[in-house]
C-alpha cells in the first residue's frame, strides 16, 4: 500500500495530493504487525513524505508528517493492545484444552474388539466445551458407554457435564447394571442443581443414553433417557433404536416417575452403531429443514468409525450452511470382525 501511494504521488499532479494518504499504512499495519515493524513503516512513511516535499512544495508538508507520526504512535499502541489480547486469547484456549481433556478425555480407540471414535464440536464461539458429553470405558460387566446433553449449550452447561461425567466413570464399575447406573446419575443431578441454582430451575435437566456391550459382543444393552435414538448399520440396512418404553431425563425422575427400561438388540460382528446428540438430527439448512440423518446413515457404505464421523462433520457444515447452531457430540462404534482381529494380531 505504501509503494502505491508512492508510486501515484510521483506520477500523478500534485493537486491530486496522493501523498495525504500515507498515514493509513502504519494505521493498517498495526492489525498485522508487531510494534516496531508497525514503528519502522510509519518511520519510512515519513522519510517518503519528506523525499516528496523536495519535488512539490505545496503538498501541505507539515501537516501530512504531523498525521503520520500521530498515526504511528497510536498504531503502535493499538499494536502493542492487541499482542496482548492475543496472548490472553492464547492462554484462556490452553486452559480450555486442557478442561477439555479432563472433561471429554480422548478415548481408546479399541475396547475389547470394539472401534470407537469421537466428535465434538461446540456451538459457542471460541469455546472448545460445551454442554454435550460422552464417555466409552472397559468395565468388569463390558464395555460401557454414555453420551448425553445438558439443557442449555456453551460454557453454561460445563459444570453439569462435568458432573454426569464423573458420576458415570465411578459407577460404570461398580454398578452391576444400567439401572444402578442411571440412578446414580440422577441423584448427581439433582444435587448439582441444587448447589447451582437457576432461575429456570424446574427445566434444569440432561438427557443421556448408556450403552452396554457385554464381554462376548453378541448384544447390545440400551437405556434410553429421553435421548436421540442411535441408528444401527447391519448389512446395509439401517435401524433406529427406539426404546421400547420412556425413561425419564435426569432430574426429572421426581416429576415423572423413574422407571428405567433396557432394551436388547444384536450387535454382530462388522455392525455400526451411532450415538449421536440433538445437535446432529436438528441441524438446520437455510429453508430450516433438519439433517436427515437416517437416509445419510442408508448411504454410507461399512467403513471404519473415524471416517464415517469426518463425513458426517462435513456434511453437517455443509448441510448449515459453515454454521452450528447447537453443541454436537456423537460416537461411532463397530464390532471387530474375526478378519479384523486377525489383522490386528498380525500387526501385533
Amino acid at each position: 500500500m505504501t509503494v502505491l501511494i508512492a508510486v501515484l504521488a510521483f506520477s500523478t499532479p500534485r493537486e491530486i495530493a496522493f501523498s495525504r494518504l500515507l498515514p493509513a499504512a502504519p494505521a493498517l499495519a498495526a492489525a498485522m504487525w508487531p510494534v516496531l515493524p508497525t514503528v519502522a513503516l510509519g518511520a519510512f512513511c515519513l522519510v517518503l513524505m519528506i523525499v516528496l516535499s523536495f519535488f512539490h512544495t505545496d503538498l501541505g508538508t507539515p501537516f501530512t508528517s504531523a498525521a503520520i507520526i500521530a498515526v504511528t504512535l497510536a498504531a503502535a499502541y493499538g499494536s502493542h493492545v492487541r499482542l496482548q489480547r492475543e496472548e490472553t486469547l492464547f492462554q484462556v484456549r490452553l486452559v480450555a484444552d486442557a478442561a477439555q481433556k479432563v472433561l471429554l478425555r480422548p478415548l481408546p480407540h479399541r475396547i475389547e474388539g470394539v472401534e470407537i471414535e469421537s466428535l465434538y464440536l461446540a456451538a459457542q464461539e471460541q469455546a472448545r466445551i460445551g454442554g454435550d458429553f460422552y464417555e466409552a470405558i472397559g468395565t468388569p460387566h463390558g464395555v460401557r458407554l454414555l453420551i448425553g446433553d445438558v439443557r442449555g449449550k456453551g460454557l453454561s452447561a460445563v459444570g453439569a457435564a462435568s458432573a454426569v461425567i464423573s458420576c458415570f466413570r465411578e459407577a460404570a464399575y461398580d454398578e452391576p447394571d444400567l439401572q444402578g447406573i442411571v440412578h446414580r446419575l440422577e441423584t448427581t443431578v439433582t444435587r448439582h442443581s441444587a448447589a447451582f441454582p437457576a432461575q429456570d430451575r424446574p427445566e434444569h435437566f440432561a438427557t443421556a443414553l448408556l450403552a452396554e456391550i457385554p464381554h462376548d459382543g453378541s448384544r447390545l444393552r440400551l437405556l434410553n433417557c429421553g435421548h436421540p435414538p442411535p441408528l444401527i448399520a447391519h448389512y446395509g440396512k439401517v435401524r433406529v433404536l427406539e426404546p421400547t418404553a420412556p425413561s425419564p431425563p435426569l432430574n426429572l425422575a421426581a416429576l415423572i416417575g423413574d422407571r428405567y427400561r433396557v432394551d436388547i438388540v444384536s450387535f454382530a460382528p462388522g455392525d455400526q452403531l451411532l450415538l449421536y446428540t440433538d445437535g446432529v438430527s436438528e441441524t438446520r439448512d437455510h429453508a430450516g429443514r433438519f439433517f436427515p440423518l437416517p437416509d445419510w446413515m442408508r448411504r454410507q457404505s461399512p467403513e471404519h468409525p473415524r471416517e464415517l464421523l469426518d463425513r458426517l462433520h462435513r456434511d453437517l457444515l455443509r448441510h448449515g450452511g459453515g454454521r452450528l447452531d447447537d453443541d454436537i457430540a456423537a460416537l461411532a462404534l463397530r464390532r471387530s470382525t474375526t478378519q479384523d482381529r486377525g489383522v490386528v494380531g498380525a500387526a501385533g
